[in-house]
């Protein structure tokens, strides 16, 4: 068994039977073909910054570290095509430098290019499937890549098709960004309000979103996590005038169907749940949002506490909160709101 506990930002001490990082496009086919003469189930793992492992893996993990940025445009717009492995936010600072504008808001949140579109990662107004053009993908069992269009990967709030008709077998390699260069800066959430967007830089934007979430949201290299653990809930406007009636300081974000996004921090900070520990997993002092590992954390510790905060919500708002990680069992991903039930 070989240590997974640099592959997973929560820093859980697992193991897994085989973990091979892949270099070159070619190793993928070659590792999961070894993998399947085996027996042996496979997990595609980036960065591992929205895991959690429940138990040891009973089986192959392959870790994408493909790497390199190709870069064109037009009159109206930059293109990028970014390999599966590369760090996210290293991008978003690249495309600054490279002066291409419109990843800003997405500054430092952890992960890969290649997750980037699982989770159509999002913050502060952005989300990825505003500025992708296309994701490259990998049939593992046929060894052979194809593109889907924006359109094809049917992005929702942290959803694609990558969580169901392209799981399993099949990885991102790359991804396709379009970026306008009429830049104009989205600055709908928190602080970013504040800015004046007829004077802002692209930069100004980037230091605001980093100032904001380094001061909320724990280093995974100074205590274990996996950043946001709970998607934001959405729920009926019906519903949301019911709680509003009730709690008249309720952040909310009305969505384009008629649907309202609630908080899912504010909701667990109202259960007074801040620094709430259980064995060695703890809700973060400083933002109710994310769970931490305090040194000792097993699987099941983290698995407890979402359980207990995901009940407390649901007795006071009746909420109930969903998990944004993935949790990984012996044989690959299960259920993770069943699991936290």
């Amino acid at each position: 068994m070989k240590s997974l506990l640099s592959f997973n930002t929560f820093g859980i001490a697992a193991n897994a039977e085989n973990i091979v990082e892949i270099t070159e496009l070619s190793q993928f086919h070659a590792a999961w073909r070894n993998a399947q003469n085996a027996g042996q189930p496979v997990l595609l793992l980036g960065q591992g910054s929205n895991v959690l492992f429940l138990k040891d893996f009973r089986g192959t993990v392959l870790v994408n570290r493909l790497s390199g940025i190709e870069r064109k445009e037009d009159e109206n717009f930059h293109y990028l095509h970014v390999n599966g492995g590369e760090n996210w936010h290293h991008l978003v600072e690249w495309s600054l430098e490279q002066g291409i504008f419109g990843l800003e808001n997405l500054a430092l949140i952890p992960g890969c290019a290649g997750s980037a579109p699982v989770q159509n990662i999002g913050a502060y107004g952005v989300e990825f499937k505003d500025v992708c053009d296309y994701v490259e993908v990998l049939d593992l069992a046929q060894n052979k890549t194809f593109r889907l269009t924006n359109a094809e990967c049917r992005f929702g709030y942290r959803d694609s098709v990558f969580k169901h008709r392209y799981g399993g077998d099949f990885i991102v390699v790359g991804i396709g960004l379009k970026l306008t260069k009429n830049w104009k800066p989205v600055l709908k959430y928190g602080a970013l309000n504040e800015l004046d967007p007829s004077a802002v830089s692209a930069k100004r934007v980037f230091d605001e979103v980093c100032a904001i979430r380094r001061a909320k949201l724990p280093d995974p290299q100074q205590i274990g996590n996996a950043g946001s653990f709970f998607k934001n809930p959405i729920v009926t406007e019906e519903q949301y005038q019911t709680l509003r009636a009730e709690y008249p300081t309720m952040p909310c974000y009305p969505q384009s169907d008629g649907f309202v996004k609630l908080a899912a921090g504010w909701l667990i900070d109202q259960c007074h749940l801040k620094g709430y520990q259980l064995g060695g997993a703890a809700v973060h002092e400083k933002q109710a949002l994310v769970l931490v590992n305090k040194g000792n954390a097993t699987g099941s510790d983290v698995v407890e506490l979402a359980h207990h905060i995901r009940q407390a919500v649901a007795a006071k708002f009746d909420v109930y909160l969903v998990p944004e990680v993935r949790f990984i069992g012996e044989k690959g991903e299960v259920n993770a709101e069943n699991t936290i039930s």
